[in-house]
């Protein structure tokens, strides 16, 4: 998240000086973090007066009392004040309540939200209507403080303040005030929150007793405030204006709302997706020299999260997105990887890939292994900024190109894509979903993927058969590809039995498991590799179920142990439940034998 620091102003408006606000930015986008804070300059200091001469010394005037501290016990007062007053008065509280959830004071941020004690929602967002830059400039600042825990935001966001907070957050952008960016880095802040995105998007005011607007028509709406703020934003913006920052932080905002589908519908109904093109088409500065958070970082995650939508996605082609992002993808770093996932999205043709599509072959497969062993990629992505079904549809989508690209009897695109670690890798995806949905293996997957990861990552094995099923030389029988072709057919064949998936995965397994099973007989080697190494995943997950099914056995036979040798022991107990405990006592002795043999 992003928090900040006090802007000096020239009017006085308490003796305290504000406590600066320290910069909380780990990792970009879809983890839950904000980059870092920006701070204002100083204002300059005011000229000293000459000396005067032969004046006679005035008497010492008395020094004034230090100023307290606020305590959270203050908030009630502090909130009458800036309900009930105006001006000074109104600001100096407003400073008073930022001072309470600054650096030195984060641990009272979501007590100040949720505990239920205190409504300082409702005061701030009534201060952001302010004429006073003070009072205005104060409450962006304390508002950003606070969407910051992630407990807040869920109530900023959804909670009964969410209307004030963010038509508040509206009004000020809309009006171009020079708080505009603080703004947007607030909502920027709660959109982390993917459960408020839509709801956010969905901001339309109306006066009191009107009836309901869409936000496509109305321009008070956040979506349109948003668009007029980029339609209106210079083609080339001075880096580091209060312009430039409230575009660059607005593209920001628009890449975690544009995650939803139907956001991503209601964007490319606007001139949004033109604008974030041209950000990239516009810029000066080579994707080597991009900085997390920069404008052009988050037009080109606009482009990709608004590339997997339908609704969108045409408005990308007709703004050229291809071909302002196609040279990106020879980067190789996070920028590369973005574009490579956008152009295949974007259904860019096999021959626009560089090096002949290897490249976005190795980067695509590596981004979903380190999706789900759940880990980032050092210096470019943190675990949690992608989602799997985001890899899994740009691995479908291109295996799709090199499928149209070889043809109906062709496999030397797809044999790009076909490397045995990325097919088990599919075919790991798929066969989670089954497993988790096995009431006896309920859990024992290391990662469960969601149904539409499942479904891409069948269309892609569907897509890459011809390379997948391309027979060894000399042709001979292998036992090993016809116990591979069995069971990836009855995989395939599950999944296609499972509740929620939908027809067109349902075709695409049944599909994938008739050519698999018409192929058994034949050594099929890079089939066999991939089966290989899909089978030593399941063995270690099969690992760790087992140990939890022992463990299960021995809880049970300790239980039952327990209640026999502590019953009244006599010779009508032993004789009724004597073949209990002997069977007590072998089931515990072989839970032991099977540990130590590593099940």
């Amino acid at each position: 998240m992003v928090s900040f620091r006090k802007k000096k102003s020239s009017k006085n408006v308490d003796t305290a000086p504000a406590k600066d606000e320290s910069t909380a930015a780990p990792a970009p986008a879809d983890a839950s973090a904000t980059p870092a804070e920006p701070t204002s300059s100083p204002a300059p200091a005011a000229p000293e007066k000459p000396v005067e001469e032969a004046r006679e010394p005035e008497a010492a005037k008395p020094a004034p009392a230090p100023v307290k501290p606020p305590q959270m016990e203050d908030i009630p007062e502090l909130i009458e004040t800036m309900m009930g007053e105006k001006g000074e008065k109104s600001a100096a509280a407003t400073k008073r309540i930022y001072e309470l959830c600054d650096v030195g004071h984060k641990q009272n941020r979501v007590p100040m939200v949720c505990s239920g004690k205190y409504d300082v929602l409702t005061p701030l967002a009534q201060c952001l209507t302010q004429e006073s830059g003070d009072g205005r400039h104060l409450a962006c600042l304390a508002l950003n403080n606070l969407s910051i825990p992630t407990e807040n935001k869920r109530v900023m966001a959804l909670g009964p303040a969410s209307s004030a907070v963010i038509g508040g957050l509206c009004k000020v952008i809309a009006e171009d005030k020079q708080e505009s960016y603080l703004c947007c880095i607030c909502l920027m802040n709660l959109s982390f929150l993917e459960a408020s995105i839509t709801t956010m998007l969905q901001h339309s005011p109306v006066p009191e007793g009107s009836d309901p607007i869409a936000p496509l028509d109305n321009p008070d709406s956040l979506l349109r405030i948003l668009e007029k703020l980029l339609n209106n934003a210079p083609a080339v913006p001075k880096s580091g204006s209060g312009k430039s920052e409230g575009v660059r932080w607005a593209c920001g905002l628009i890449k975690n709302l544009a995650k939803s589908e139907e956001n991503a519908a209601l964007f490319g109904k606007t001139d949004i997706p033109n604008r974030v093109v041209d950000n990239i088409r516009n810029t000066t500065a080579p994707p080597s020299r991009w900085t997390s958070n920069s404008l052009e970082d988050f037009s080109l995650f606009v482009i990709l999260n608004l590339a997997q939508w339908p609704g969108s996605r045409e408005a990308l082609i007709e703004a050229g997105a291809i071909d302002v992002i196609k040279p990106i993808m020879a980067e190789g770093d996070l920028q590369g990887l973005k574009a490579t996932m956008a152009c295949a999205f974007l259904g860019a043709q096999w021959g626009d890939f560089p090096e002949s599509g290897s490249t976005a072959a190795k980067s695509i497969s590596e981004l979903m292994t380190n999706i789900i062993e759940k880990k980032g990629k050092d210096g470019q992505y943190a675990y949690g900024v992608f989602k799997l079904y985001t890899a899994t549809k740009a691995y479908r989508d291109l295996s799709s190109a090199a499928r149209a690209a070889d043809g109906e009897s062709g496999e030397s695109n797809t044999k790009v894509l076909a490397v045995p670690s990325a097919v088990a890798l599919c075919l790991q995806v798929v066969s989670d979903l089954v497993l988790a949905a096995d009431d006896e293996a309920n859990g024992g997957s290391k990662y469960v993927p969601d149904v539409k990861s499942a479904e891409y990552s069948a269309k892609a094995v569907l897509n890459m058969l011809p390379a997948i099923l391309q027979a060894g030389d000399p042709p001979r029988k292998s036992i090993q590809s016809e116990k591979a072709c069995g069971e990836l057919a009855t995989m395939f064949t599950a999944y296609s039995n499972l509740p929620g998936t939908s027809p067109e995965g349902k075709s695409t397994a049944l599909r994938a498991a008739e050519e698999i099973s018409a192929a058994s007989g034949a050594a099929r080697p890079i089939l066999e590799i991939s089966h290989d190494l899909w089978t030593q995943y399941r063995k270690r997950e099969g690992h760790r179920l087992a140990r939890r099914k022992v463990l299960r056995l021995m809880s049970l036979g300790l239980w039952i142990s327990f209640h026999v040798s502590t019953a009244t022991v006599s010779a009508r107990f032993f004789k009724r439940f004597g073949n209990v405990w002997s069977c007590t006592v072998l089931v515990i002795n072989r839970c032991f034998e099977l540990l130590n043999m590593g099940i």
